[in-house]
C-alpha cells in the first residue's frame, strides 16, 4: 500500500487532531460556528440553473418595504459605485473559460452555461445610470467606457474614475455628471495578477476615509493552493497603495477570495466579505465577513477558521497555521458572498437596521443543498455583530429542490436617496430595495 501524502497528514507540531471535531455538530454563520470534520473525498458539482425573472415577479423583501427594478437589460452587471452626484456606475463583466481540454470539464462547462454562470463573452465596460427624476427607475443609460478586461470595482476620487480590471488598476480622467470618458487619459496604476479558479477574476477597490490611501482585492489563483505557492503572490490577499499608485504593500493575505470591502461606521474598521474554498465538505468551509488587521493572516490555504489546519496543505506551514486569525463572523459554507456594504444613510430604514451588514450572496455550486441566493442582514452594535444573520433580499431561487433560479445577487450599494440598489448578473437587472412610504 503506498504511503500517505504529506498534505493528508498532520503533524504533532500543528497540535490539533482531526479527531478534535468529534462530536460537533455543523453550524454554518455566525462568530463561532461548529464545524464538521473536513470530508477529503467531497467533490460535489451542484449547479443551479438559471431561468430569468418572469414578467411582474421580483426579489422579496421584509413587510415593510418596496423592491422594483431600478434598471434592465443589463449585461451581467456585477459591481457598482455611487458618485457625488448621484449618478450610478456599474460594472458588466463575466466569466471567461478557457476551452476545455478533456470530457470532465467540457460537462462542468456545460453546467455552468446552464447555471446562467457563463454565457458569451464579457461586455468589458462601465455604464453610467441617472435617475434624475427620483422615482426609483434610471430613465437615463450611457455607456462611459468599453474595452476593458474584467472590470469589477470603481472608486472616483479627485477628479479621476479609478477601474480594477482583473489584470490592472487604471483611472480615467472624469467629473461626475458627464456622459463620456476620454480614454486618452487612461493611467496604469498597478499591474494585478490576472487569472483564477472559478471566479477569482474580480478585483475590488475602494478608498481611505481620509482618501490617502486605496486598498484593492485580489482572490487565489487555486482552490487550496493545488497548483503551487509560487502561483499565489500577490494573491489572496487586500494590497494597499497610495493614490498615484506607489507605495504598494500587502496589507493583509491569507484571505482566499475577498470581494466586498466597507469601513464599519462606527470604529471606522475596514471589514471584507471573503469566499473560503471548496472540497472538504457542504459545511466547510464556511465564507465569513470580517474585520481586517492590518498585517494579518487568516489561513489560507494552511488553515481555516482561526487554526483549524486544512489537511491538504497544514503540514507544508505549520508555523501559518499558527499564525492564523479567527475572522469574525460566518455568513455559510459555500454562500459565494461577494457584496458588503453597511447602511449609514438608510433613514427611512426601522433603525435596527442601520450600522448593519448587508451581504449579497451570489449561491453556491459546491454543496447540497443549495445556500446562498440571498440578500442578507447582519445587525452590529459598537462595532460589532450583535445578532444572527437574517435572509433580507430573497426569491433569487424560487424553488431549492430543482435548483431553477431567477438570478444572483452580487453587490450592493446605497443609492443616496434612502434605498439599497443590488446587481443581479444572471437577472441582468438592477434590484431596489426602499422602505415603503
Amino acid at each position: 500500500m503506498a504511503a500517505p501524502s504529506r498534505r493528508l497528514l498532520l503533524g504533532s507540531a500543528l497540535g490539533l487532531s482531526l479527531g478534535a471535531w468529534a462530536g460537533r455538530a455543523p453550524a454554518a454563520t455566525g462568530p463561532d460556528p461548529r464545524l464538521p470534520p473536513p470530508d477529503l473525498s467531497h467533490a460535489v458539482q451542484n449547479y443551479s440553473r438559471q431561468l430569468g425573472w418572469p414578467d411582474g415577479v421580483t426579489p422579496r423583501a421584509p413587510e415593510g418595504f418596496t423592491v422594483n427594478a431600478f434598471a434592465t437589460g443589463l449585461d451581467s452587471p456585477r459591481w457598482m459605485h455611487r458618485l457625488p452626484n448621484g449618478d450610478i456606475l456599474v460594472a458588466e463583466a463575466r466569466t471567461v473559460p478557457k476551452p476545455p481540454e478533456n470530457a470532465e470539464d467540457r460537462e462542468k462547462l456545460e453546467k455552468q452555461r446552464a447555471a446562467g454562470t457563463i454565457a458569451g463573452e464579457s461586455a468589458n465596460r462601465v455604464t453610467l445610470l441617472r435617475d434624475a427624476d427620483g422615482d426609483g427607475v434610471a430613465e437615463t443609460r450611457q455607456v462611459l467606457l468599453t474595452g476593458l478586461k474584467q472590470p469589477f470595482g470603481m472608486l472616483w476620487q479627485n477628479g479621476w474614475l479609478y477601474i480594477a480590471n482583473t489584470d490592472a488598476l487604471m483611472r480615467y480622467r472624469y467629473t461626475p455628471g458627464g456622459d463620456r470618458i476620454d480614454p486618452a487619459t487612461a493611467q496604469r496604476l498597478l499591474d494585478l495578477p490576472a487569472g483564477g479558479y472559478n471566479n477569482h477574476w474580480t478585483r475590488n477597490v475602494v478608498a481611505a476615509p481620509d482618501g490617502r490611501k486605496l486598498y484593492v482585492t485580489v482572490g487565489s489563483a487555486s482552490n487550496n493552493g493545488e497548483f503551487g505557492m509560487e502561483r499565489e503572490a500577490r494573491r489572496a490577499a487586500i494590497l494597499e497603495i497610495d493614490p498615484e499608485g506607489g507605495s504598494q504593500r500587502i496589507f493583509a493575505h491569507g484571505l482566499r477570495n475577498p470581494n466586498g470591502l466597507d469601513w464599519e461606521p462606527q470604529t471606522g474598521a475596514l471589514w471584507t466579505a471573503v469566499n473560503e474554498r471548496d472540497n472538504i465538505g457542504d459545511d466547510l468551509v464556511p465564507d465569513y465577513i470580517t474585520s481586517v488587521r492590518e498585517g494579518g493572516f487568516y489561513g489560507w490555504p494552511y488553515a481555516y477558521w482561526g487554526r483549524n489546519p486544512d489537511p491538504r496543505m497544514a503540514q507544508e506551514r505549520p508555523d501559518l497555521v499558527a499564525q492564523s486569525l479567527k475572522p469574525d463572523y460566518a455568513v455559510g459554507s459555500h454562500t459565494a458572498s461577494i457584496g458588503l456594504a453597511f447602511l449609514r444613510q438608510g433613514d427611512g430604514f426601522p433603525a435596527r437596521y442601520r450600522g448593519g451588514a448587508f451581504v449579497a450572496q451570489r449561491g453556491s455550486w459546491n454543496r447540497v443543498p443549495f445556500s446562498g441566493y440571498q440578500l442578507a442582514f447582519i445587525p452590529f452594535a459598537d462595532g460589532r455583530p450583535s445578532g444572527p444573520l437574517e435572509p433580507f433580499l430573497t426569491g433569487f431561487m424560487p424553488d431549492s429542490g430543482t435548483g431553477e433560479t431567477y438570478g444572483r445577487p452580487v453587490g450592493v450599494i446605497e443609492d443616496g436617496r434612502g434605498a439599497l440598489l443590488v446587481t443581479d448578473d444572471t437577472g441582468n437587472r438592477i434590484w431596489r430595495v426602499a422602505p415603503a412610504r
